[in-house]
């Protein structure tokens, strides 16, 4: 393993202020997800039902942006250290959000969300500032505030959103773009670099790219295992973002004010448990074990959402589920101690991107799955995305399971 830079407690102002990034890039991409269809029929007069087909195309872009520059972002903040990195990719969301905001057709919408996509891939530089400044057995605690950031930064967005675009559907948008370039303006002036110039390496496009981060990432077998467990973990976290409306609507009739409470309680429930319980839960019983048990958390609660004979159950499955969201911190903590100082940017670069290749293909995988056995014809079975999500977490679980064996056997991270 290589050597951490011993520091006595973790520097509360840079964590604060990182998690203030995240919040705030949550907050923009929540601020403009109840008025985009709006502005998408203003801006191509075109009806509901083919406006949410352009919009899926608007969603593919923001992903494959990310799938291809996260690595490249990493890389950067490797070379040039995470603080120019962070307030750059900062001002430049607020300068896409400005575009967006002006956007007179399709065209430059398209150039906002893929410009977004590039800039929202800081996800990775934020990450790596934390593990900087965090010692090794406190990342998994730091991990879940970043985590906690972002899902209060979603559940927050929306709503104020949905207020601002029942004025002008343009109005979010103004106010994204003034929330990043503010924020960027700010952490001009309070954040504080945290990659000392010594433990930085050089810049190479044939590391910091898809491909080739994962291949270095190869060379360490057990952060390979988890990058294949957090694969599995976020395609099955796809049946949520993918048909969650759809299926609560079909089969519980519910409204779209109540759909937009239950996402905001499943928000809720992950910012209190990334926030307050993971860093308690993994000090107490240690990261490996914290890994496990919300995985193993999760699976009653997917099948819960498959088989649930009424609305309240789905409830039920949403305090349960969101337990589980402990366990991607605690992969977080594990993967860092076993990567040197100066490649933590290239490790969450890779996590980012194999996240973002699950935002590409598992909306067209539960979303198919949800039309094959949602209309009357053949088997009707509506929940089936959350089936498979299950046999996804199932999956991931028993990779967790094998790979956190192959620590036990080879403890030292070096071996591994």
């Amino acid at each position: 393993m290589s050597e951490h830079a011993a520091q006595p407690h973790a520097n509360t102002t840079t964590l604060f202020f990182v998690a203030l990034i995240v919040f705030i890039d949550m907050v923009g991409i929540g601020l403009i997800v109840p008025v985009l269809p709006g502005l998408l029929e203003e801006v191509t007069g075109e009806t509901l039902d083919q406006t949410a087909q352009i919009g899926g195309w608007l969603l593919f872009a923001y992903a494959v942006m990310q799938f291809t520059f996260a690595p490249i972002i990493g890389g950067l903040s490797d070379r040039f250290g995470r603080r120019p990195v962070l307030l750059f990719t900062l001002f430049m969301l607020g300068v896409d959000y400005a575009i967006m905001a002006w956007a007179p057709t399709l065209f430059w919408l398209f150039v906002g969300r893929i410009l977004s996509g590039i800039m929202g891939a800081s996800w990775a530089a934020a990450n790596s500032a934390i593990a900087d400044v965090a010692e090794p057995e406190e990342r998994g605690k730091f991990f879940g505030i970043m985590g906690a950031a972002g899902a209060a930064g979603f559940v927050i967005g929306p709503g104020i959103g949905g207020l601002l675009g029942s004025i002008d559907v343009r109005l979010p948008f103004i106010a994204a773009s003034l929330l990043a370039i503010g924020g960027a303006i700010a952490g001009y002036w309070l954040l504080k670099e945290t990659l000392p110039s010594g433990r930085r390496r050089g810049f190479s496009i044939t590391r910091a790219n898809p491909l080739g981060t994962l291949i270095q990432m190869a060379r360490h077998p057990v952060v390979f295992g988890f990058l294949t467990v957090i694969f599995f973990m976020q395609m099955a976290a796809q049946s949520h973002q993918s048909v969650w409306a759809y299926h609560t609507e079909l089969v519980f009739g519910w409204s779209t004010l109540q759909i937009g409470l239950s996402v905001a309680l499943y928000g809720v429930m992950v910012a209190v448990t990334q926030g307050g319980l993971t860093g308690m839960i993994i000090a107490r019983i240690g990261a490996a074990r914290t890994v496990l048990i919300g995985f193993i958390i999760s699976l009653p609660a997917n099948l819960m959402f498959a088989f649930a004979p009424a609305g309240y159950f789905m409830i039920i499955g949403i305090v349960i589920g969101s337990l589980g969201a402990m366990a991607f911190p605690a992969i977080q903590q594990m993967m860092s101690e076993r990567i040197a100082d100066d490649a933590q940017g290239e490790l969450q670069g890779a996590v980012a991107s194999t996240m973002s290749i699950t935002s590409i293909i598992g909306p067209l995988i539960m979303t198919r799955a949800f039309g094959t056995f949602a209309d009357s014809e053949g088997l009707y079975f509506p929940g089936a995305p959350y089936l498979l999500a299950a046999l996804f977490g199932a999956t991931a679980l028993g990779i967790a399971a094998w790979n956190i064996s192959r620590i036990k056997a080879a403890p030292d991270p070096a071996e591994t």
